[in-house]
């Protein structure tokens, strides 16, 4: 019998409650099936409420239609209250361009989440038992490079109003067709178990059989597998998480992320794969379909280059660009992409607010002082009048004291590293023939008003808190 080991199990992850509401997935199958007459069994002893919920997904026709008769016979005979819902899985999966299996759980588990709600269950009890954790490990290991993929089935998790809670996974299929045949129970039948096209199926007819040959125990090493598996993730991830909160800067308007390359670098490497993975959930909401370990490879790359500015393009048209000690996550159309250009009139005096809050002021100063990187002064007519305050534009070139001939602005901004996604909106005074007085912050053009008397003319740039 069954009943010693999943008690065992219930009492060593604490998967039930004394006086708890217990909903329990039913399709009929031996597997599910033994669970709820295991709970029929223990709902005295616990002080249980006991729920069965069947899911007609409309797949088989009349069989389907005969498996919920069936289920709800057998509830009735056990005194189990009974619910079922049907779904239409052929519509959903055109309509969400998924494969059966996946649009039949999607719409199952919807199920599961409003009868929780309705009844106000604290656990909902499935029938995944040791075989299935052995194949879902099997199938990770064909289709995933990472290791947080390998935590298997969990045991236990929260869902809506409580937990889901799987307590066979410590027994076989064997133990449950066994303990079927000890307690009478005649389960349905659902040929497309048998249809090796799933894949599932495929592990469980060709490759599990030979596994058992080598250990037959093999499902309590799976389990014990995903289980420390699963604490070192769960570690991994509270690291993960701490690590993005200290170094992530998001902006949820623009759905973008920046880090520091060094500061980002300074942390495992274990942290450095999760918190890409927890950016990349962040900005995509729904992770697409072609994003692989392949892209995370390349991140990888991108980050220990020691070369110069260069990019990545992740699917649904992210964009990954490291500049200057620096990589940034947008989306194609983002305000990293967009056109940030302006142009704006300076008088004198007169003030300009820039949109990301800073202001620019040009005056007539009634005594001179000394210049700090923030301030520029020059002689009324050394200009031509009026200033304009603009962003760069192409073939822009400026010169300063000490330079012979004049410089790219393009190379100004390589020399003083500044990120690319900054260069395009950064501030630049000119006078009316296009001459360059003023690269804020950065470089200022050639004047006479430390030389010579005149009116002199200072601009000032206050930064903007935006």
């Amino acid at each position: 019998m069954l009943n010693q080991p999943v008690l065992k199990f219930i009492k060593k992850h604490q998967l039930l409650t004394n006086g708890a509401t217990v909903l329990v997935g039913v399709s009929g199958g031996a597997d599910s099936m033994a669970l709820l007459h295991f709970f029929h069994s223990i709902r005295e002893k616990w002080n249980l409420k006991v729920i069965a919920i069947s899911i007609d997904h409309q797949l088989r026709g009349e069989e389907s239609r005969s498996d919920i008769e069936y289920v709800e016979k057998v509830c009735k005979n056990w005194d189990i209250p009974f619910v079922w819902e049907s779904v239409n899985v052929a519509n959903y999966m055109k309509k969400k361009h998924l494969s059966t299996e996946v649009a039949a759980r999607d719409l199952r588990y919807q199920c599961f989440a409003k009868q929780m709600n309705v009844v106000k269950a604290d656990f909902l009890a499935l029938g995944h038992h040791g075989d299935d954790q052995i194949e879902t490990m099997l199938m990770s290991l064909t289709r995933s490079a990472t290791s947080n993929a390998f935590s298997g089935i969990p045991v236990k998790r929260e869902f809506e109003s409580g937990w889901i809670i799987r307590p066979f996974l410590c027994i076989t299929k064997a133990s449950i067709l066994d303990y079927c045949k000890d307690t009478e129970i005649e389960p349905r039948i659902d040929q497309t178990n048998f249809d090796t096209s799933y894949t599932r199926n495929f592990f469980r007819k060709h490759i599990l059989p030979l596994i058992k040959e080598k250990n037959n125990n093999i499902h309590t090493t799976i389990q014990h597998l995903t289980e420390t598996l699963h604490e070192d993730e769960k570690f991994l991830q509270v690291k993960a998480k701490e690590m993005v909160n200290e170094l992530v800067v998001f902006d949820k308007k623009n759905n973008t992320a920046v880090i520091e390359i060094d500061l980002f670098k300074n942390y495992a490497q274990a942290l450095q794969r999760r918190a890409l993975h927890l950016i990349l959930n962040y900005l995509y909401k729904q992770i697409p379909k072609g994003l692989s370990y392949m892209h995370e490879e390349q991140f990888f790359s991108l980050l220990n280059d020691k070369g110069g500015n260069s990019h990545l393009d992740f699917p649904s048209q992210l964009k990954v660009e490291k500049s200057y000690g620096k990589i940034q996550f947008h989306f194609k159309g983002s305000i990293l992409s967009e056109d940030l250009s302006y142009h704006y009139l300076l008088h004198i005096p007169g003030k300009v607010t820039l949109f990301n809050g800073s202001v620019i002021t040009a005056e007539y100063p009634k005594e001179s002082c000394d210049q700090d990187p923030l301030s520029h002064d020059f002689l009324l007519d050394e200009k031509q009048l009026p200033l304009h305050i603009r962003t760069r534009k192409p073939g822009d070139r400026m010169s300063w004291k000490g330079l012979n001939g004049s410089r790219k602005l393009k190379d100004i901004f390589i020399d003083e590293k500044i990120p690319i996604d900054e260069r395009n909106s950064w501030p630049i005074i000119v006078d009316n023939n296009g001459e360059i007085l003023w690269l804020i912050g950065l470089k200022k053009g050639k004047t006479k008003a430390y030389q010579e008397k005149g009116i002199r003319v200072r601009i000032k740039y206050v930064i903007g808190n935006k």
